[in-house]
């Protein structure tokens, strides 16, 4: 429910903050713990609509080791300064502050232990304790910048708004039914920012036709694998579906994919492939090789990888065994084992993608301040800029710090 902090009858503000997401919402409370009158306006019809459905419903609300290690951007130093001014025991007091129940799942990503509203709750709380005004189902149609005074005309459904500061908290392009748009991209534009390409990142692959016909019976059989693409690799579990590869190893290596490019999958990550094939073959020199691999993998898996491709040819569908194996064919399987490479059709787009790479360039505002070097009191925040984490808690994280810097200055 929208905050009933009644509206300034002038309605002129400090500061007016499009977007109740993460990140907007984290730079209303910051600032209006200063004092500052803020009004935060959203299209959507909830708070926080994009952390209620995080983490399956629990919201991985940030991770212990967030670092700038784990963000992508054309500027990998521009996340430098927000990310250790308001770290993740900062955000973690806060939820301690409110005795929300939490927990470490892997990884050091860090759940709500019951439900992800507990966050938007804490959010909302920490907004009415300083008076923030937040309104929903507002659209804002044009926004003018003042020439004779500071500040911002803006024309929405509420009527006219005076700012001084307008902060633009409006998130990327996925999720789009559940009311993403553009206008923060639309914004940056109006006022002279440059935009970084946009992709869905964090997105399930798809794949070709032969492939899903080889492979669409293991829709659901998930494996421990290290995911390989463009010079970047995560060791995490893989998911077949119905319409090719997800699981957090194909969400995190989609960031790093361009169409075109192949990725390359390690199936037996904590083993030296060859030194085991090698052992086996003196222990157990019957034995096929899907059945060897069965033990590793699944049966299935194993079944499934041997009658396909390279593979297929090296082991007789799997039913070579292993005595019959030259050291050079054993050194191929397990080079094959160690890097099996396809190449994704494409990927789900923002429809299933967590977050969009790219957006606004970083090169015109300040990484301190987040306010624009194009047009005075005018500050973007969070996943519209061209700042995009890893998965694991870490895209959060960028929404608190970058909300909370933006917060101490608007």
């Amino acid at each position: 429910m929208p905050l009933n902090q009644p509206l300034l009858s002038s309605m002129q503000y400090d500061a007016v903050i499009i977007g109740a997401g993460a990140s907007g919402l984290m730079c209303a409370l910051t600032a209006g713990g200063r004092g500052r009158k803020v009004l935060v306006i959203d299209h959507a019809s909830k708070i926080g609509k994009k952390i209620l459905i995080s983490g399956g419903g629990r919201c991985n609300y940030t991770n212990m080791y967030a670092g700038p290690a784990n963000y992508l951007s054309a500027n990998p130093h521009f996340c430098k300064s927000a990310l250790a001014r308001f770290t993740q025991w900062d955000f973690q007091a806060l939820v301690d502050k409110h005795q929300i129940p939490w927990h470490e799942k892997t990884l050091g990503q860090l759940f709500c232990s019951q439900r992800s509203s507990d966050i938007v709750e804490m959010l909302v709380e920490e907004c009415r304790e300083v008076g923030i005004a937040i309104r929903l189902k507002t659209v804002l149609n044009q926004v003018t910048a003042l020439e004779s005074t500071e500040g911002f005309l803006l024309d929405t459904t509420l009527g006219g708004i005076r700012c001084t500061s307008l902060v633009v908290a409006t998130g990327g392009l996925s999720f789009p039914t559940m009311g993403a748009t553009g206008l923060g991209y639309q914004l940056a534009e109006q006022f002279g920012h440059n935009l970084m390409p946009r992709v869905p990142a964090l997105v399930p692959f798809t794949m070709d036709k032969q492939w899903l016909a080889h492979f669409i019976e293991l829709s659901g059989v998930s494996a421990d694998v290290i995911a390989s693409c463009n010079g970047q690799s995560f060791r995490e579990n893989l998911l077949f579906t119905h319409r090719g590869l997800s699981g957090p190893a194909i969400l995190q290596i989609s960031s790093y994919w361009r169409a075109g490019s192949k990725v390359a999958i390690n199936w037996l990550p904590d083993m030296a492939i060859a030194n085991w094939l090698h052992d086996l073959r003196a222990a157990k020199s019957r034995a096929e090789i899907r059945s060897l691999l069965a033990d590793q993998l699944t049966r299935r898996l194993a079944t499934a990888l041997c009658s396909y491709g390279e593979l297929q040819k090296l082991t007789d569908s799997g039913r070579k065994p292993i005595n019959q194996f030259s050291t050079a064919e054993l050194e191929r399987l397990a080079e094959q084992l160690a890097c099996w490479v396809f190449m994704p059709a494409g990927t789900e787009g923002y429809k299933k993608a967590e977050v969009t790479l790219g957006g606004v360039a970083t090169d015109r505002i300040s990484s301190k301040t987040f306010e624009s070097q194009c047009q005075d009191g005018l500050y973007f925040v969070g996943e519209v800029l061209d700042v995009t984490g890893h998965l694991g808690g870490f895209n959060f994280q960028w929404a608190w710090a970058s909300g909370h810097c933006a917060g101490l200055c608007v």
